[in-house]
């Protein structure tokens, strides 16, 4: 991926591509995170695309590049669950076959919602990088275009339109704290926001076990980390060793990359319940999590804050949202 003008050129032209398939969401003041921040906090709320997460904004942009010959031999791909409900939604629109291979541990309501949508349903492996073995391995076989949940331009470019939407909603942004797995989403933003005002700070968050781009980038080389058992399930999965693009990205033009730890994961799905009446899966509740724990330093500029996704399974939901309401609602009571 070229950067500097042609990685920009390529987010502007990703902005008109995926326009019949993704919306633009809203970016909604936050009381209770600016009082703790001291600065204005935003919410991007990609949380309310109509498949649940940012991730149809990537997934469209790939697709939509395929030519018609390479459409007709279909689309397979591989996920955590997020990118797979993408790719199935946006081939189900545009009329092409889709598979999507996902690890045994997938939230269970992703991949329901995969199924209903369409999709071939490949499940097995222990994780993330065996379903991506067998998606290689299927299209193979069948001649089906790969659609990568990150390491991809295209995908890069798709993503990286959440940064101009932000800044057209709010000019004044400073800072944007983004979840971090793969980098697509990360690295999109940091490209996008980094080439436009160079000013701006982007802070990726992880959580403390498996996350595969932090220890990636402390090491100086993709490294292999092993999975753990995780509320913000959507980050797990390694970065690949053969990553071309979205680890160079990130660590030229992400400022600072936390970790945070699952009682501030959900204590931050309890919070934006709570405030703001918001389903968020664990993954996409992360940067809130470092706000909450005090890993962010906001500076003096207004901070936007992407909550990337509310695909969670609705019981496990409940549990963690009963569980660190209590400890929520003592801490709004306590607002100054």
């Amino acid at each position: 991926m070229e950067l500097g003008e042609p990685a920009l050129r390529a987010v502007w032209s990703a902005r008109r591509r995926i326009v019949p398939y993704v919306r633009e969401t809203p970016l909604e003041h936050s009381p209770p995170l600016s009082d703790a921040a001291g600065v204005p906090v935003w919410l991007k709320l990609e949380s309310l695309q109509a498949t649940g997460s940012f991730k149809v904004r990537g997934a469209a942009s790939a697709i939509t590049r395929l030519a018609p010959d390479a459409r007709a031999r279909g689309v397979i791909t591989f996920s955590t669950g997020n990118h797979g409900l993408a790719v199935a939604a946006v081939a189900r629109r545009i009329g092409v076959r889709a598979t999507v291979c996902v690890a045994q541990h997938t939230d269970a309501a992703k991949t329901e919602a995969i199924r209903r949508l369409g999709a071939a349903l490949v499940v097995g492996g222990e994780g993330q990088d065996e379903a991506e073995l067998r998606c290689y391995e299927l299209a193979n076989d069948t001649g089906a275009a790969v659609i990568k949940p990150f390491d991809d331009p295209f995908v890069i470019a798709g993503q990286g339109t959440i940064a101009l939407e932000i800044l057209d909603q709010h000019p004044q942004t400073g800072t944007v704290v983004v979840p971090l797995s793969g980098g697509g989403l990360a690295g999109g933003l940091a490209l996008a926001l980094k080439l436009i005002d160079p000013r701006i700070r982007i802070i990726g968050v992880s959580m403390e076990g498996g996350a595969a781009m932090y220890r990636s980038v402390a090491a100086g080389a993709p490294v292999a980390v092993p999975e753990a058992a995780t509320l913000a399930d959507s980050l797990q999965g390694g970065i690949g060793q053969d990553n071309r693009f979205t680890f160079a990205i990130v660590r030229r033009y992400v400022d600072d990359l936390v970790l945070v730890s699952e009682r501030a994961i959900g204590d931050a799905m309890a919070l934006l319940f709570a405030a703001h009446r918001l389903v968020a899966e664990g993954a996409g509740a992360v940067g809130i999590a470092a706000l909450l724990e005090g890993k962010i330093r906001p500076g003096d500029r207004d901070l936007a804050v992407v909550v990337s996704g509310r695909n969670v399974d609705p019981a496990r939901y409940l549990r963690v949202v009963d569980l660190h309401l209590p400890h929520v609602l003592d801490r709004l009571a306590k607002r100054p």
